[in-house]
């Protein structure tokens, strides 16, 4: 499918698109609360996707984007450039390239696989980490990295979609299943693979997961068992005789690329019915493209129905005549059909209908409501059933507003806004920025960090579902657990990947995301936690009131991981500051109230140490001694006095002023949803909707309802 038309002039349109965008902005910036904003890394590629049919990871190719008021699609950060202009042209090539179908259909592969013929296990001369029986199966025992198995007899020529189903069950388990990851995009074991996801393989009767990803030629799977023992303790006996728990691998079938005709629908999409014919580029085989016996009048009917589409509304005769001019201008020069029309599509997808939300001041039209609501909870473009409501001019009506929002938040794409919203809003994205040290945390690994976020991300999901009230985010009876996070809180009865909605035990501290393991991680870094970090946090994403930035002449504190001097034997210290009292009067009682929790999200009465003192207890972590020291003091008094001897009695506190936790919420998703922060002029209104949604217990849901209907968000 790849398309071989890439020498394509590039500095024409990058100044058109550049002499445009300008004057946008500059217009734009005074008018209304919301200046003109373009699209980011996640919603362009989404966009594309949607607008092409087509999966193709473009974020890649795109400069990072900036954030500003906790979001990365506020629109003051967004900015533009001739060199992020550049890359959108390469990334809409690349995307057009996948598109395009300029050869015959790709032939289908459909075959069953057994581990036996991978190369790991083919070339093994005797049986240490891994053993194979009469049948098919080969049954992993070690959970080591560089134990894990590559379908190697699986390498596809050609891009696309493959589904795969895999074939597993658990050995010698106790009955509990086995958790297993697949990981793609393996070159000969090189490349830049990434994760798929985490499966559970049941004791007993072998089950079959099935799972469609995009691959790139020459790219594999590879299968990983997590929790096993190391290839170290396995070795020393050989598979043969382990008897420890290992999960059997039966088959894997693969099938793709996946196509339901051809050319395909992405194809269709652009150039509808028109013929092809073999194409005399480079003397190829099996090269064709797209002949048009009225060049003209079928690039007009191309770029009106691709313009309209990508502009997310009826593009103009005018908007058309241009880009069919630039169609008209490369058929002129000798270029083919298809050739000229490239052009003209990139030349959309670099235009600032495309890439900006255009929004006149005052009270949005229809279609404005439809981008904004579609990029609200879904992160892309809107929908047929949106476009047609905004056609018929029908999305000002809020009992149509209403009605769109319960379907879109019941979409799987709402998978977005769960993911996109939450993970900017509690800091998530971050989970990778530390790595805790493996000398005082050797428990944390790769299954526990994707736990922690999913956690987050499916417990807002569920507050959303059933409209769950929004002070759950404080203090919570449930939360959203897998069997790598319950045993991480010390909770009983959940096995496996798979998460559940899990009643919280009394006594366990858990309830509300400020008590989650990725927040915790997040608001630490590898090694100590500090009260002044999660404090400043605890007072901006959940109250809502972020404390002043420090004095540039006071220097941060670094906890005392010897343990000779506490945390709060230097917060004292600092409180002595007088520039510096009033602050953290505000920050450290918060910050001390999660101080039970460790740089994991681990709850904890002792201090861990990074080295031993003569008075410290030892406990044994994953086989490594862990040195304890003293004990963890989460006591402190609020400014107006009144007092909490923990993170429990510190939840019932900010429960007393439910208003609050509202408001602060409200703030965060009209920001996200509208693409600019809040202003004093907002605060009536804000106000206005707490108001309203008080009487439906805060629901969260109700509150999604309340904002798309409001003046904030119906207005630029």
């Amino acid at each position: 499918m790849a398309s071989s038309h890439r020498m394509i002039p590039r500095w024409p349109l990058l100044l058109a698109v550049l002499l445009t965008v300008g004057p946008c902005l500059a217009a734009s910036a005074d008018d209304g609360r919301v200046v003109m904003r373009r699209l980011n890394r996640v919603e362009y590629e989404n966009t594309v996707r949607d607008l092409l049919g087509v999966h193709v990871e473009l974020q890649e190719l795109l400069p990072l984007d900036s954030s500003r008021d906790g979001f990365d699609n506020v629109g003051e950060a967004l900015h533009v450039s001739s060199f992020l202009m550049e890359k959108y042209l390469e990334a809409a090539s690349t995307a057009l390239d996948v598109a395009i179908a300029n050869g015959s259909q790709p032939q289908l592969i459909k075959r069953r696989y057994s581990l036996k013929t991978t190369h790991q296990v083919r070339t093994t001369t005797e049986d240490v980490f891994w053993k194979s029986d009469d049948h098919d199966r080969v049954v992993m025992f070690s959970s080591s990295a560089w134990q894990s198995v590559s379908l190697t007899p699986f390498y596809p020529k050609d891009r696309g979609d493959y589904r795969f189903r895999i074939c597993t069950s658990a050995v010698n388990s106790d009955g509990k299943p086995m958790t297993y990851r697949v990981d793609a995009g393996l070159m000969l074991m090189t490349g830049r693979p990434h994760l798929v996801g985490y499966f559970d393989a049941p004791a007993g009767e072998p089950a079959v997961v099935e799972f469609v990803d995009s691959l790139e030629p020459r790219n594999t799977i590879r299968l990983l068992p997590y929790g096993l023992a190391s290839a170290q303790e396995v070795k020393k006996v050989g598979a043969a005789e382990w008897a420890g728990p290992g999960l059997a691998v039966e088959w894997i079938e693969v099938e793709g690329p996946l196509h339901d005709r051809w050319p395909p629908e992405s194809h269709r999409r652009i150039f509808g019915d028109l013929p092809q014919k073999p194409a005399p580029i480079y003397n190829q085989r099996d090269r064709v493209e797209v002949v048009s016996d009225d060049p003209v009048s079928d690039a007009t009917t191309i770029v009106r129905r691709f313009a309209s589409r990508a502009f997310r509304r009826p593009a103009t005769d005018e908007e058309v005549a241009s880009f069919v001019a630039v169609i008209a201008d490369r058929l002129d020069e000798g270029q083919s059909f298809e050739q000229a029309v490239r052009v003209g599509l990139l030349a959309v997808l670099v235009s600032p209908e495309f890439l900006f939300l255009h929004e006149t001041p005052g009270r949005l039209d229809d279609y404005a409501i439809a981008s904004r609501l579609s990029y609200f909870l879904w992160s892309t473009m809107p929908d047929d059933e949106l476009l047609d409501l905004a056609q018929r001019q029908q999305l000002t009506q809020q009992e149509v507003l209403r009605v769109q929002v319960d379907r879109m938040l019941d979409d799987p794409r709402a998978a977005a806004f769960h993911h996109n919203f939450v993970g900017q809003w509690l800091s998530l994205r971050d989970i990778d920025f530390t790595r805790p040290s493996g000398l005082l945390y050797p428990e944390f690994d790769d299954m526990l960090k994707a736990s922690m976020v999913r956690e987050a991300e499916l417990f807002f999901a569920e507050l959303l579902k059933e409209d769950l009230s929004v002070t759950n985010i404080v203090a919570s009876d449930f939360s959203m657990l897998n069997g790598r996070l319950a045993q991480h809180y010390g909770i009983d009865g959940v096995d496996g990947w798979e998460f559940h909605r899990t009643p919280l035990p009394p006594g366990s501290h858990r309830g509300g995301v400020i008590t989650m393991a990725g927040v915790l991680k997040v608001t630490a870094n590898g090694t100590y936690t500090s009260p002044v970090t999660r404090g400043a946090w605890v007072l901006d994403r959940i109250l809502g009131t972020p404390p002043s930035l420090p004095p540039e002449s006071v220097d941060g504190l670094v906890p005392d991981t010897r343990g000779t001097t506490t945390i709060r034997e230097q917060l004292a210290k600092h409180r002595a500051i007088e520039s510096c009292a009033g602050c953290h009067e505000e920050i450290d009682p918060p910050g001390f109230a999660l101080e039970s929790f460790d740089v994991i999200g681990g709850w904890r009465d002792l201090y861990r140490l990074s080295g031993w003192r003569r008075d410290s207890e030892q406990i044994t972590v994953n086989g490594r001694k862990i040195y304890l020291g003293d004990e963890v003091d989460s006591a402190d008094v609020l400014p107006d006095g009144r007092s909490f001897r923990g993170i429990d009695e510190f939840r019932q506190l900010l429960l007393e002023d439910k208003d609050q936790l509202a408001r602060a919420i409200t703030e965060r998703l009209l920001t996200y949803g509208t693409g600019a922060a809040s202003a004093s002029s907002d605060f009536a209104e804000i106000n206005a909707i707490v108001d309203r949604v008080r009487a439906k217990d805060y629901g969260l849901r109700s509150l999604i309802h309340e904002i798309v209907t409001s003046d904030l968000f119906l207005m630029k």
